[in-house]
């Protein structure tokens, strides 16, 4: 080969390599943005798990001032129901003491209420 034929070949593997590596510096110039949206992305997620986080708190409220409401509604409604059995057992205890027997209830007491009625059988 012809040392001219030779710089010509250098020539031409020196501009390969010179486009090889522009289209890799606009490749990466091109992704340079992506990064910034991808910090923007960032604070948009942080943004949407502070909302997220604050709506969970603000349920978790809700849900203890409701539990609140359902343990008085179920503290009321078990002094309701001992008032109510305790005036059942005067009721049949002054019929005993008249010497009359006291209807049979209504049907039969149901095991999970057995705990509660002490003198059930009484």
């Amino acid at each position: 080969m012809r040392p001219e034929m030779l710089t010509a070949l250098s020539a031409l593997a020196v501009a390969g390599v010179t486009a090889v590596g522009g289209i890799v510096t606009a490749v990466i110039g091109r992704r340079q943005p992506r990064g910034q949206q991808r910090r923007d992305d960032f604070a948009a997620v942080t943004d949407r798990m502070d909302r997220e986080i604050t709506r969970q708190g603000e349920r978790i409220d809700e849900l203890e001032a409701e539990t609140e409401r359902d343990r008085a509604r179920i503290t009321a409604q078990d002094f309701a129901l001992r008032y109510i059995a305790g005036w059942a057992r005067s009721l049949v205890t002054y019929m005993r003491q008249a010497q009359l027997e006291p209807p049979p209830p209504p049907q039969p007491v149901p095991d999970e209420v057995r705990p509660y009625l002490h003198d059930i059988n009484s």
